[in-house]
């Protein structure tokens, strides 16, 4: 298999459903933009469009659910508005030239004036797919507290499941179920503000625990976890720099930061992990997004970086053409699929085996000295 080394540019997220069912973007160009569903199962991925009667906004965001709906995420004056889209059927639509109809659940919004800071101060985000594939969530988070709202796969509209102290970003399930939920939370501290990942427990009121505590005054995030195994994929600067690393949910052992991660760039961001390696995480092969050099997510992606733990071995890819997003989907048998779009090929995935390592260089132990014959002693002459 040959991967095309052609610069990837800035695209609107994808986001593929956590049972890799389905995926969506906000396709189109400029003022033209409307979701798009991806269907990854079956032999071919094929896309549906869902527009309606007027073009989204190009900062609106879409997240597939397992039964192939797809929630939009809406700025709607002061309110943040949440609605399920899914093909009807027949033909019209909203788009010249025909095509599937699209329905439209409307689930109710979020005011951020209702939270701490009014509506200018407050950021508003989905999280990640549930795991469940069923529910879906957002961040709301203010000056000094962050709401965690579940806006889908509840009975009268969006709901406060979680309160919790802090700024918080990002956002990692923890488990299979949709309980466990990993924040990075910023709190300000005597040296300044200081970011700790903790886990935030759904059903029992919101209930914080740390989960990442490298040193006192480090920086830890937690970018990517792997249910299956265990395995956390990290960033922070405990060691001196901004650093990548692993660990293991539950351990006590401490994270490791590998040199061969160190040469990949810390603003590298683990995308996919391998599935189905229960208690191996160091066997589970692990995808990451190189962007441009302090860009992170949102600039240009230069390439893809493929690697194990066990392996101390960094494979370095050019990025697909075309590939949406800097995502993709590790299947449970060790396969990549990176969703791609051409113009040549408006839906593709293209899928990769990772690579076996090089074996460790060969060291060879420096030859001993040859014996040495002894020297009898000098006896002073008798007389």
């Amino acid at each position: 298999m040959t991967v095309c080394a052609i610069e990837t540019t800035k695209t609107a997220p994808f986001t593929i459903a956590a049972d890799g069912s389905y995926a969506a973007r906000l396709a189109g160009d400029g003022e033209a933009r409307y979701p798009e569903r991806w269907t990854l199962t079956g032999p071919e991925p094929y896309a549906v469009p869902l527009p309606l009667g007027q073009p989204e906004e190009a900062d609106s965001e879409v997240l597939p659910l397992a039964d192939g709906r797809v929630l939009i995420h809406r700025r709607v004056a002061e309110r943040h508005a949440f609605a399920l889209l899914y093909p009807t059927g027949g033909s019209g639509g909203g788009r010249a030239g025909g095509g599937p109809r699209t329905g439209e659940l409307e689930l109710g919004a979020v005011c951020p004036q209702d939270e701490e800071g009014g509506p200018d101060g407050v950021r508003v985000t989905l999280l990640p797919p549930s795991p469940d594939g069923r529910g879906a969530f957002a961040l709301a988070v203010g000056a000094a507290t962050t709401t965690v709202w579940q806006v889908a796969g509840t009975p009268f509209g969006p709901e406060r499941v979680a309160r919790v102290p802090g700024r918080c970003s990002g956002g990692v399930w923890l488990d299979r179920t949709g309980r466990l939920l990993a924040l990075d939370r910023e709190l300000d501290g005597p040296g300044g503000p200081v970011t700790k990942a903790v886990a935030v427990d759904l059903e029992r009121g919101g209930e914080v625990s740390p989960l990442l505590q490298i040193a006192e005054g480090s920086d830890d995030r937690l970018l990517l976890a792997d249910p299956d195994s265990g395995l956390l994929l990290i960033r922070s600067d405990a060691p001196g720099e901004l650093r990548l690393g692993w660990g293991v949910l539950g351990s006590a052992r401490p994270v490791r930061f590998p040199e061969c991660l160190r040469a990949v760039g810390a603003t590298a961001t683990p995308f996919a992990v391998q599935p189905g390696q229960a208690l191996m995480p160091e066997s589970c092969g692990v995808a990451l997004r190189v962007d441009e050099a302090g860009e992170g997510y949102g600039g240009s992606v230069t390439g893809l970086a493929l690697w194990r733990p066990v392996d101390r071995h960094v494979f370095h890819i050019g990025a697909p053409a075309g590939w949406l997003g800097g995502t993709g989907l590790w299947t449970a048998e060790g396969r990549l699929h990176l969703p791609y779009a051409t113009p040549e090929v408006p839906c593709g995935i293209l899928g990769m085996n990772l690579p076996v390592a090089p074996p460790p260089p060969i060291r060879l132990s420096p030859a001993p000295p040859p014996p040495t014959r002894p020297v009898p002693l000098q006896q002073a002459p008798l007389g």
